[in-house]
């Protein structure tokens, strides 16, 4: 286990000073895990007191929220374990006045009993209180009576809808049922890739073959209600908001907010996508997307996964959850997009044919739809090198760069400076990153180099083989010896042109050129990299070629295929 903590015993006091570290808006309790609004008056002044809480491990819930505008007090348990009633009922001591508190809580037996004791014992003191049991989670609609239900992620969004009423200056019983209006209508509900790993106990809570997945998770590492095979996120979106729908609370015709949470270690890139997935589909039902939010809300730990919480609402729901509030981790905005895409205006990058296509135009077409294939063959090889010592996309991106080559029209290779450049803007448009720019800018040398010939010899060829060479090298700054494409290029290129020069047939010529081209590729092994990402890595390179240097020779060797017989006028 790789944790960033100093003792399991002490993560969650140290995880709260780090927050409240970070956040003028709070403090935290002496000698309790509880965490307060830094800004209240004294205590006869002082609004509807908004609690909640529960075990650690739901970060950035429920510290995160405590601020003006939202929860006035934050109690935290241990990993997944509910607080003892005597660190709330410190927190209703200490953040209460005359109007009262609220406490919200999720609907877990050791939540609903401490918060509960501690509520009555408040009661006792003189400090009315009353309690909101959220219950959203959907999956288990078919498992257990509503009212028995887990509250999960859509929790936060009562948080917010209930500091906000506070903040107005409603009374108690006004800001309860404010809360617990947003509790009936809300609905959520999980999927989780993976489990999660406690701190304190050092593996993960259960385990999953690599295509499984579990659906329907509470947000304590459980497993679902059950386990299916891994599908895309579309896919996945739809059974959670058809899950919803099925239950009753969402329907055509609703306008709704949407929360998109992050389980804890769920990339943006993925929350996103996900994001977009159930905004289009929303919309599909009929059903209007007021606000919207993707990102981590209410996590378990580090589990892989997302839930999905939908909350109908009113004019006046949507004023309360635009008001202002300082707590750090709400964020803010939510406002959906309703004009998601521009319409591109095509440019004329691609040369107008002139109508005829040469012999040398299709033969150029055939040479490189066989070097795209034998590129997307490779995809695996440069992936692979590309991951020892680089970010791993090579082989992704020369497999796009292929795909998107052998969809070109037949018509762009009307001769073979147009194919070059068609090739080029294919490349450009598919490939970002380094690859892309640098095999655009070597195509359209080449291009120009050969533009106006129909039937291009093998010594003009080689000249364009060497302008594109020097493309490279002009756009990146390589120079043979930095360990890049250019260690497999320029001996290429080189060899080819001095073989032509001394007479060689170009079959022989062109072998001359592969087999140079993949010494400089080995070569790279032993060369520590002075360009590129690889150059962070310093000696740590060594022992493995150059991905984008290996790429080259796959494309060298596709080429053989299409010798002076086929390609080249000699």
């Amino acid at each position: 286990m790789k944790k960033l903590i100093n003792e399991p015993s002490t993560v969650v006091r140290d995880m709260l000073e780090g927050v409240v570290a970070l956040s003028p808006a709070t403090v935290l309790l002496a000698d309790e895990n509880v965490v307060i609004r830094s800004d209240l008056p004294e205590a006869s002044q002082r609004k509807v007191a908004v609690l909640s809480g529960g075990g650690s491990g739901h970060e950035p819930a429920h510290a995160g929220y405590v601020g003006r505008g939202m929860l006035t007090v934050a109690v935290a348990g241990d990993v997944f374990t509910s607080p003892s009633a005597d660190a709330v009922l410190a927190g209703i001591r200490a953040a209460s006045g005359p109007a009262g508190a609220l406490v919200i809580v999720k609907n877990y037996t050791g939540d609903r009993l401490n918060f509960g004791l501690a509520a009555e014992l408040a009661r006792a003191d003189g400090i009315p209180v009353e309690i909101v049991v959220v219950a959203d989670d959907v999956a288990l609609k078919d498992t257990v009576p509503a009212d028995r239900r887990r509250g999960i992620a859509g929790t936060v969004l009562v948080h917010k809808l209930a500091g906000a009423a506070a903040e107005q200056g409603l009374p108690l019983a006004d800001v309860a049922r404010v809360a617990r209006s947003a509790a009936d209508r809300l609905s959520s509900m999980g999927i989780a890739l993976g489990s999660c790993t406690l701190p304190a106990v050092g593996k993960p809570g259960f385990g999953l073959g690599d295509e499984e997945i579990e659906v329907g998770l509470g947000i304590h590492g459980e497993q679902g209600v059950r386990r299916m095979p891994i599908a895309s996120a579309e896919q996945l979106t739809s059974l959670v908001i058809e899950t919803i729908e099925a239950d009753g609370k969402v329907k055509s015709g609703d306008r709704v907010l949407l929360l998109v949470n992050g389980l804890g270690s769920t990339p943006p890139m993925e929350l996103s996508i996900v994001a977009r997935s159930a905004v289009a589909i929303l919309e599909r039902m009929g059903v209007t997307v007021e606000r919207a939010w993707a990102g981590t809300f209410l996590s378990a730990l580090d589990m892989p996964g997302f839930s999905l919480s939908l909350l109908p609402v009113s004019d006046q729901d949507l004023t309360l959850i635009d008001s202002f509030t300082d707590a750090i981790a709400w964020p803010r905005g939510g406002a959906v997009n309703k004009r998601r895409v521009l319409s591109s205006t095509a440019g004329g990058e691609d040369m107008v044919s002139s109508g005829k296509t040469t012999d040398a135009g299709t033969r150029l077409r055939k040479a490189i739809e066989t070097i795209a294939r034998a590129l997307i063959a490779a995809e695996p090889q440069l992936t692979e090198l590309d991951s020892l010592t680089g970010d791993g996309d090579l082989g992704t991106s020369m497999k796009r760069g292929a795909e998107a080559v052998l969809a070109l029209p037949k018509e762009s290779f009307s001769d073979v400076a147009s194919g070059l450049m068609a090739t080029a803007n294919a490349m450009r448009k598919a490939i970002g990153g380094s690859s892309g720019p640098f095999y655009a800018t070597a195509l359209m040398r080449a291009s120009r180099h050969l533009a106006g010939l129909d039937e291009p010899t093998a010594a003009q060829y080689s000249e364009a083989f060497l302008a594109a060479v020097q493309a490279i090298s002009d756009l990146g700054g390589a120079k043979p010896g930095d360990r890049t494409m250019i260690d497999a290029l320029n001996p290429a290129a080189q060899a080819f042109a001095g073989a032509l020069a001394a007479g060689a047939p170009t079959a022989t010529a062109w072998q001359n050129a592969i087999g140079a081209g993949i010494a400089g590729a080995d070569a790279t092994s032993s060369m520590r990299p002075r360009l590129g990402r690889a150059s962070y890595l310093g000696d740590r390179a060594i022992g493995h070629p150059d991905g984008g240097a290996v790429a080259v020779t796959v494309w060298l060797r596709a080429i053989s295929a299409f010798l002076s017989a086929f390609i080249f006028v000699h």
